[in-house]
C-alpha cells in the first residue's frame, strides 16, 4: 500500500495574503519578483479582442491589466458593486512599456463607420473624417464617455464638439478702456480667489430718500402669449449719474458720513464680478480717507448685456487691419442686428421702455413723493420724469466693533405695489427689468427655446435657460433689489415681432419673484460680494490718493489695479461737453 506524506508548508511570519519573501526556496524562480496585491473576486479577461469589435469598435488597450480593460470599455463606471478594485491605486510591477517606434501600427476595421453631424461620435462608431482605420499617429482619443470624438485632425477628450467648432478661429474681445503705458499696475487678483471671500453685513442705515414713485400697473401680471401686448416707445428722463456728480453725495461726503462711496449699479458688478465674462472698468478716487467708485460715461455700466455667459456668446465682427491689403473685410457690408453691440443697445432700449410701460401715472392710485424731490431734475427740464426712487443708504463693512469702514450707496427702485404698505417706509417696492428674446436660430442664442410656444407651457425651462445665459446680469440685478430693499423684482419676457426687425417688441409675459428666494436660486452669495467688496476697498487703501482704475481683463478672469494720471479721462470729459454745446447750438 503506497504511502502518503504532507507537503512541505511554508509559513508567513509576516501575515498577509502570499508566500513570505524571506524563506522562498532558491530554486523558485519567483523570488526577485515583487507581490501584486489582489482580490478573489477579480476575473481574468482577454489580454487582446481582435475578434468582437461590436462593443466599442476599438481594441482593447494594449499593456493595461484586466481590471483596466474592463473599467474602460464600461464607460468609467468601475466595478458592479460600486467599490474600486482591490489594489488598484499600487504601482503595478507587472506594467508593460514597450520602447520600440511602433508608429506605423494600425489596426484596420472593415465595418463602415455612422457619423453624426457635429463632428462628435457615439459610442462604438468611428471617427468621421479618419476614414474607417484607427491608427496612434492619427486617430481619435479616448472620449469623455467611454466613445469617440470624430473631427478634423483626430478627436479631443472631453465629450462632445459644437457645430463647426474647428472652423471658430480664436476670438479676443477688447479691453473696455485703453490701457496707455503710462498706467503702472499694482495689483492683480484672480476670481478663483475672490470666490473664497466672505463677510457677513448687517442691515443698513436709511440716510435719505428722494424721487416719486408711481404704481405698479397689475393687469401686465395677467398678459401670455396669446393676450401679449406691443412695447410702446415712451419719452420720460430717468438719470444715470456717477458718484462723484451726485450732489447728494457730495454733501454726505462733507459731512464724512462714509468711508466709501458708489451707487447701486458699480456695487452690483464688483459683488457678482466672478460672473462677468465680458470687460468693464471702474475709476477709483482716493481723497484723504475716502474712497469714490465711479463709471466712465458711455461705458459698459450704461448698457444692458445680453447672453453674456452663454457657451458661445454674441460676438461682434472684428475689423480689419487698414495695414494688410490683403486681409478681406470682417465687417459686412450691412450690419448684423444679432452682434454683441447691437443687442446690448436693443436690451437696453427694451429695459427702459418697458419699466415705463408697466407703471400707472394717471390715479388713483396715486404716485408716492419720498421725502425729497429728485436730484437730478433741474428747473429747465421740460420733459417728465419716469417712476424712480432714491434711497441712500451705509452699510457696515467693519470686522471688529472699533473699525470704522461704512459704504454709502445710492439704491434705486422703480415702482410700488398698491395695498402692500406705505412705500415711503419702503414698505411694497419693487424693482422692474426685461430679458428679451431675440432670434433662437441666430448664432450667439445659447439654446433658448421658442418663447412663444414654450413660456406658458414650459417656463421653468424658459428660465433656467437665461439663468444659465444670463448668469452675471440676473445676479446683478437681484443683487441691486437687494441692496434698495425693495419687496418684489419683476422681471419680463419681451420679444421681437420680427426675429429680423429689432425695433418693434412685444410683451408675453411677465414674472414675479422676491430678491432674496432669486438670490438663493441664482447661488448668489451677498456675504460672498461684500467680502469682494471690503477686499478692493482694503486694496484701494493701503496705495496713496489719487486716481486708479479696477480692469476686469477683456478674455482672462482677472482684476487689474491700474494707477492712472489725475487727467486721465478729461479728454472724454472735454469731447462730451463739446457734443452738449453744439447739440445745443444746433437746436
Amino acid at each position: 500500500m503506497a504511502s502518503f506524506s504532507l507537503p512541505q508548508i511554508n509559513d508567513n511570519p509576516e501575515g498577509g495574503w502570499g508566500p513570505s519573501t524571506s524563506n522562498l526556496p532558491a530554486q523558485f524562480k519567483f523570488k526577485d519578483i515583487p507581490y501584486a496585491p489582489y482580490s478573489k473576486s477579480d476575473k481574468l479577461g482577454r489580454f487582446a479582442d481582435w475578434n468582437d469589435l461590436s462593443g466599442d469598435n476599438r481594441p482593447t488597450n494594449l499593456g493595461l491589466s484586466a481590471q483596466a480593460n474592463a473599467r474602460s470599455g464600461a464607460q468609467g463606471r468601475g466595478r458592479r458593486d460600486g467599490q474600486p478594485a482591490f489594489g488598484s491605486g499600487t504601482a503595478s510591477a507587472f506594467a508593460y512599456f514597450h520602447a520600440e517606434d511602433e508608429s506605423s501600427f494600425s489596426l484596420v476595421d472593415s465595418k463602415a463607420g455612422t457619423a453624426r453631424r457635429g463632428g462628435a461620435m457615439t459610442r462604438g462608431r468611428t471617427p468621421a473624417r479618419g476614414g474607417n482605420n484607427y491608427n496612434r499617429t492619427g486617430g481619435g482619443q479616448r472620449g469623455g464617455r467611454g466613445g469617440f470624438s470624430g473631427g478634423r485632425g483626430g478627436a479631443q477628450r472631453g465629450g462632445r464638439r459644437g457645430w463647426r467648432d474647428w472652423e471658430k478661429t480664436g476670438r479676443t474681445r477688447e479691453s473696455s478702456v485703453a490701457i496707455t503705458p503710462e498706467w503702472a499696475m499694482l495689483e492683480e487678483i484672480e476670481f478663483h480667489r475672490l470666490a473664497k471671500l466672505r463677510l457677513e453685513v448687517d442691515e443698513p442705515e436709511d440716510l435719505d430718500t428722494y424721487g416719486r414713485v408711481f404704481p405698479y400697473d397689475k393687469t401686465y401680471d395677467r398678459i401670455t402669449t396669446r393676450t401679449e401686448k406691443p412695447l410702446q416707445l415712451l419719452d420720460r428722463i430717468k438719470y444715470n449719474t456717477t458718484t462723484s456728480d451726485d450732489p447728494v453725495i457730495q454733501e454726505l461726503a462733507a459731512k464724512d458720513s462714509a468711508t466709501i462711496y458708489t451707487t447701486d449699479v458699480i456695487l452690483a458688478v464688483l459683488m457678482c464680478a466672478p460672473r462677468s465674462v465680458y470687460p468693464w472698468d471702474i475709476i477709483v478716487t482716493r481723497e484723504g480717507n475716502k474712497l469714490f467708485f465711479d463709471k466712465r460715461d458711455g461705458g459698459p455700466f450704461d448698457t444692458v448685456t445680453v447672453n453674456e455667459n452663454a457657451a458661445d456668446p454674441p460676438q461682434d465682427p472684428t475689423a480689419t487691419n487698414p495695414n494688410n491689403p490683403n486681409e478681406k473685410a470682417a465687417v459686412p457690408e450691412t450690419p448684423s442686428i444679432n452682434t454683441a453691440t447691437s443687442l446690448s443697445l436693443e436690451a437696453t432700449y427694451i429695459n427702459q421702455n418697458f419699466m415705463f410701460q408697466t407703471v400707472t401715472e394717471t390715479p388713483p392710485p396715486p404716485a408716492v413723493d419720498f421725502s425729497k424731490p429728485n436730484p437730478f431734475y433741474g428747473p429747465d427740464e421740460t420733459e417728465p420724469l419716469a417712476s424712480c426712487g432714491y434711497r441712500y443708504r451705509v452699510f457696515d463693512l467693519g470686522i471688529t466693533e472699533d473699525e470704522d469702514m461704512r459704504l454709502c450707496v445710492r439704491t434705486e427702485v422703480d415702482a410700488y405695489v398698491p395695498g402692500q404698505g406705505n412705500p415711503t417706509e419702503g414698505q411694497g417696492l419693487l424693482t422692474i427689468r426685461a430679458l428679451n428674446e431675440f432670434d433662437p436660430r441666430a448664432p450667439g442664442a445659447g439654446g433658448a427655446p421658442d418663447w412663444r410656444t414654450k413660456l406658458d407651457s414650459q417656463r421653468g425651462a424658459v428660465m433656467a435657460t437665461e439663468m444659465k445665459n444670463n448668469s452675471c446680469k440676473l445676479a446683478k440685478w437681484t443683487v441691486q433689489s437687494v441692496l434698495a430693499g425693495a419687496d418684489l423684482l419683476k422681471i419680463g419676457f419681451i420679444s421681437r415681432v420680427n426675429p429680423r426687425d429689432n425695433t418693434r417688441h412685444v410683451i408675453l409675459s411677465t414674472t414675479s419673484t422676491r430678491p432674496a428666494d432669486f438670490a438663493a436660486q441664482l447661488n448668489v452669495s451677498l456675504a460672498n460680494g461684500w467680502g469682494i467688496v471690503r477686499t478692493i476697498a482694503d486694496m484701494c487703501m493701503k496705495q496713496p490718493e489719487g486716481k486708479y482704475v479696477l480692469v476686469k481683463d477683456p478674455n482672462k478672469p482677472v482684476l487689474r489695479l491700474y494707477a492712472v494720471p489725475a487727467n486721465a479721462f478729461a479728454a472724454e470729459e472735454e469731447d462730451e461737453e463739446a457734443g452738449f454745446e453744439g447739440d445745443d447750438a444746433e437746436a
